[in-house]
């Protein structure tokens, strides 16, 4: 619903306001979102760039002049719905449009910081978030505003009025699915994952025609599952994931097999394919479902055009620690013996960092980003893990009571070396910028069973710091060597995105609030800010009217005070928020 005035006065008082603020109404096109990395006036892509990079050519704002950066405002979301926000806010024409806890939108007025206006989804009383109800932003087509809600809907906005343009239910939010993240645009399609893992869902990659919600293909991420396309208005049957049912799932477990794509994707034009990770696979207890479970915790190359799989490189085969392989992988291109080496990198919630050939998923190299590392002693030269069997949860069929397995102790915690916040990669340094945890967990499995719309764990928890002094650690990476080239340690975990230009600056933030800016080769921290909450949401810099901003969301929440355990305690006493800052140099 519009919170604000209605109808033909709301649309009157909009182009109003628009036209006071000098505010163009130009539509995003496919050749913006394309070319949305090395344009430097507007942001219409989640990752600055469908690629994920996170890195701006902007310099004015640089090692030099960062510490005289700035807020030239801050906008309230207002009301009692905080919780966490993880949004990455969008800019074009001189309006900022940013999602907020439980499924809300809004446009703001870039110049002034000037709500134009809000739109808030109306959630039923029964949705299922896992992790917070948070969301993680908007994608921009033509005049559309086009974003998921926890309801497992995507909704499409008139992005001058706020009206809903259209409105489609991608999944049943009483089986447990939902949408937190954001959306992608390529080739005018809309393209959405699902969450839900923890709740045995099927997970789905589903595309829509952008303009006006009609489904164009779907494809399901646990093999055996039918994929579809839509031709002429018909449903077509279009092969089934994995080619055959229970190949790598026992009897019927693959029907309810999690493997949720729930935090979006990126696609890359070169080799013109989409990359999207998928989660956990249900039950977290191992034992009740032996084989790899394809396509869980994978990253799947799709045809964005049909949604075929085109290949798939697994992270963590049968994975018995909740690892997931949803984080997002990130093309890059790099020199070797003369030759371009299409590459694309992952750091992932198991420890390791991986580098692939993005045109065919083939391993090239893979390392340990995390200094403590239990449940596998390496990867072989195909990229598998090599596990430690005695650090895999054990059966609790046979344990004495068959009710409760063995406890083991495995790191990283199951929240993951890194979990879903974007790292950045700069063309200038060549270095990873990633955003990582050093913590561990107590792990046991126990038995359960599926039923729609409840938690299918079947495995208990409890997640520690590693070290007194720090459990977040920003970590520049060089993709090449796997060396470290300097570290960050943060007290609190770090939960939110990063940033890279090429003013030799990575800009972050940390659940204490701080916007932090830092050298970008040497880790040196050359600017803070203290925002009033916690930053778990994602930088972006733009430059408006020759001058560069940077806005970055603030308003702790997200997995960490839920899931945590011992962690949640340390930070307990955080503040909630919900609010946007806006940051310049001055004239």
């Amino acid at each position: 619903m519009i919170t604000t005035c209605k109808t033909k006065v709301l649309s009157l008082s909009m182009a109003i306001s628009l036209s006071l603020t000098g505010i163009a109404n130009a539509d995003v096109t496919d050749k913006d979102i394309a070319n949305d990395q090395m344009t430097t006036n507007d942001v219409v892509s989640y990752g600055l760039g469908l690629r994920g990079q996170r890195y701006s050519p902007l310099d004015k704002i640089n090692i030099d002049t960062v510490k005289e950066m700035r807020p030239v405002w801050s906008f309230s979301l207002g009301g009692e719905k905080q919780r966490g926000q993880e949004s990455q806010p969008m800019v074009k024409d001189g309006v900022m449009y940013i999602t907020g806890s439980y499924s809300r939108v809004y446009a703001i007025d870039v110049h002034t910081g000037d709500e134009l206006w809000q739109y808030d989804a109306r959630l039923p009383d029964g949705i299922m978030p896992c992790c917070d109800v948070i969301n993680r932003g908007a994608a921009l087509y033509g005049d559309l505003v086009i974003f998921g809600t926890l309801d497992a809907k995507l909704v499409a906005l008139n992005k001058d009025t706020g009206k809903v343009v259209w409105k489609k239910k991608v999944e049943d939010y009483k089986a447990g699915y939902s949408i937190t993240a954001a959306p992608i645009i390529v080739k005018g399609k809309v393209i959405t994952g699902v969450a839900g893992g923890e709740f045995g869902v099927v997970g789905k990659v589903r595309a829509y025609d952008a303009k006006n919600g009609k489904l164009v293909w779907e494809r399901p991420t646990v093999e055996g599952h039918m994929g579809y396309i839509w031709k002429n208005g018909k449903k077509v049957e279009n092969g089934i994931s994995g080619g055959k049912a229970g190949e790598t799932w026992p009897a019927e477990l693959w029907k309810s097999g999690g493997a949720a794509p729930w935090l979006g994707g990126t696609y890359d034009a070169d080799v013109d394919l989409l990359f999207f990770g998928t989660g956990n696979p249900a039950p977290w207890n191992s034992h009740l479902r032996p084989g790899d479970n394809l396509f869980s915790s994978s990253r799947l190359a799709i045809d964005p055009d049909t949604g075929k799989i085109v290949w798939h490189f697994q992270t963590t085969p049968h994975d018995g620690w909740d690892f997931d392989g949803v984080n997002e992988l990130v093309s890059f291109d790099y020199k070797e013996n003369g030759k371009t080496i299409k590459a694309a990198a992952t750091a992932d919630r198991n420890g390791f960092f991986y580098v692939l050939n993005r045109e065919n998923g083939d391993f090239i190299r893979g390392f340990p980003f995390v200094d403590k590392q239990t449940w596998a002693s390496g990867l072989d030269k195909n990229g598998r893990p090599i596990y430690i069997d005695s650090n895999r949860p054990s059966d609790p069929s046979e344990s004495k009571d068959g009710n409760k397995g063995s406890t083991v102790v495995a790191a990283p915690a199951f929240l993951g070396g890194k979990n879903w916040m974007p790292m950045a990669y700069s063309q200038d340094t060549e270095l990873f910028y990633v955003p990582s945890n050093e913590w561990e967990m107590d792990i046991w499995n126990e038995p359960t069973a599926y039923k729609k719309g409840a938690a299918y764990l079947g495995a208990g928890f409890t997640i520690s710091a590693i070290n007194k002094d720090y459990i977040g650690v920003l970590k520049a990476i060089d993709p090449k060597t796997g060396k470290v080239v300097w570290r960050y340690n943060n007290y609190a975990p770090l939960w939110g995105g990063v940033l890279a230009t090429a003013g030799n600056l990575v800009f972050t933030g940390n659940p204490e609030g701080y916007l932090l800016g830092l050298d970008a080769k040497t880790g040196e921290v050359k600017y803070k800010f203290n925002t009033g909450s916690g930053i778990v949401g994602s930088p972006i810099t733009w430059e408006m009217d020759g001058e560069q901003y940077l806005s970055v969301l603030s308003g702790w929440g997200g997995s960490v005070p839920l899931w945590g355990g011992d962690v949640a305690k340390r930070i307990k006493h955080l503040n909630q928020g919900g609010s946007v800052w806006t940051f310049k140099l001055p004239k």
